[in-house]
């Protein structure tokens, strides 16, 4: 990985323009980094070198239990830099090391392995449907990819569209945020260990608005895989009309996590921590509503507030630390700003509230926030904050909790507490969105789909239907007079 530097066509360059930023440190707000500022010209280039490698290169042809095989080795390879790979994460994004080492960089390395075992069964299917002719349809790859990835997973949401669209056989070009752009361009290096051809994998580093939408625009991109807020996605599907272009978007969330009084207590404040507080609360899935039935309101708050003072704030590079900053000064003001105007709607603040004062006050650290007394047409409970900021809502039974949980024009993720299977099950069919978790929150495996429904987006990510959307289906018919 050259300083300055993007990578496309199986080469490190500068930018077209030859400018450059820096990336910040967001626990000391100190620069980390110099990275190339993409912009169109660099798009043009990418796109150029990834249609060559799909319409004339090796990778679509090749055999697919060789394609398999290289996407297993870059598996392999994101294991063995695990430790470069987690420290270069939490450099970016302030995630703890623990989230970076132990759970999304090994979480990525999975997903690699699992597509690699679908590359050799991807395949369509024979219909004999009349004497006279020979029908069948054929799974071939969409061609090239244009993966544009947020900075709150950057990693690990980049692995759940270049694997697929790898093992499928496509080409890709990942437009990594602008903010988190260092495991991308390290990910680049592994692909020239593990043999993957020259344009098949192209990194182009800068702001969004430029690089992001020229990729979106370029007719020779074939599909978008985009992760990001709901607002950049309805602009994608306007820009992408033009060429009308494939999408899978999974946008934002304001999931609802709704406990029943017959829930076991100590689970249920534990998954009501790590459903908002897990990542600062920077997760599109974020259970960032917590409705909790009346009766036994008083007694999960009690513990909650108590359970909240016992996460430590602090510089994510300390092993011991559970929540590191928000990713830049300006998210840090925008949940501020939210938590502002919880006050000013009446809710009651009972933990956090402020800027944390961590590293003699440098670094973007906001308190674990807690507010109760919510009401479900406030603006915290409304908008998604992106921050560690719990709003607590009170419900009466299981048809309110139900029902305030899916007023919201979200649909990304929810989860349900109780010991009842029959009210789990009712509850998990009736919430409208796209992964419905019970007694536990935030599991996700590489074999299992994850999208939303409503305005979180559309289209799914990881398992077997993670792979349609990087496929084409043609139906072949040959008469046999």
């Amino acid at each position: 990985m050259t300083s300055g530097s993007m990578f496309i066509g199986g080469a490190w360059r500068p930018s077209s323009s030859g400018e450059t930023y820096e990336t910040i440190n967001p626990a000391t707000e100190e620069p980390s980094a110099t990275v190339a500022k993409g912009d169109e010209r660099d798009i043009d280039l990418a796109v150029a070198a990834a249609r060559g490698a799909f319409d004339r290169g090796p990778w679509p042809r090749m055999t697919a239990a060789e394609r398999g095989r290289i996407v297993w080795k870059l598996g392999d390879l994101i294991t063995q830099n695990l430790d470069e790979m987690a420290r270069l994460e939490s450099l970016c994004t302030g995630k703890t090391m623990f989230d970076s080492g132990k759970v999304e960089i090994p979480f990525a390395a999975e997903v690699f392995r699992y597509y690699a075992g679908w590359a050799t069964k991807i395949h369509g299917e024979t219909l004999l449907l009349r004497e006279n002719a020979f029908t069948l349809t054929l799974r071939q790859p969409v061609g090239v990819v244009g993966a544009i990835v947020p900075w709150n997973f950057p990693f690990l949401l980049s692995s759940w569209k270049i694997a697929p669209a790898l093992a499928a056989g496509n080409t890709v070009v990942l437009k990594p945020a602008s903010l988190t752009p260092l495991t991308a361009l390290k990910f680049a290096e592994l692909c020239q260990e593990a043999g993957l051809p020259e344009g098949v994998f192209n990194v182009v580093t800068g702001p969004g608005g430029r690089a992001g939408m020229a990729l979106v625009r370029d007719s020779r991109v074939d599909k978008i895989a985009f992760t990001g807020s709901t607002a950049v996605g309805k602009e994608i599907m306007r820009e992408g009309a033009g060429t009308l272009k494939r999408l899978s978007l999974e946008l934002g969330g304001k999931s609802p996590n709704i406990v029943f009084a017959d829930a076991d207590m100590d689970a249920a404040v534990k998954g009501a921590l790590t459903g908002i507080f897990y990542n600062k609360g920077e997760v599109c899935a974020a259970g960032s509503r917590l409705f909790v039935e009346e009766k036994i309101h008083d007694a999960l708050m009690a513990q909650l507030t108590e359970k909240v003072k016992g996460l430590k704030v602090g510089d994510p590079m300390d092993r011991a630390t559970r929540m590191g900053p928000v990713v830049s000064r300006q998210q840090m003001e925008t949940v501020l700003g939210y938590i502002e105007a919880g006050k000013r709607e009446g809710a009651r603040l009972v933990a956090g509230g402020g800027r944390a004062n961590v590293g003699g006050g440098k670094g973007y650290f906001v308190e674990p926030t807690i507010f109760d007394g919510v009401t479900n047409t406030m603006k915290i409970a409304r908008e998604e904050i992106f921050g560690p900021v719990l709003s607590v809502i009170p419900f009466k039974s299981i048809e309110d909790g139900l029902a305030q949980g899916n007023d919201t024009s979200y649909g990304l993720a929810a989860a349900v507490w109780t010991r009842d299977v029959a009210k789990a099950l009712k509850a998990a069919r009736a919430i409208r969105a796209g992964t419905v978790w019970v007694n536990a929150y935030n599991l996700f495996d590489a074999a299992l789909p994850f999208g939303g429904f409503k305005e979180s987006g559309f289209g799914r990510e990881m398992g077997s239907v993670g792979l349609d959307h990087y496929t084409e289906v043609k139906t072949v018919w040959v008469d046999l007079g």
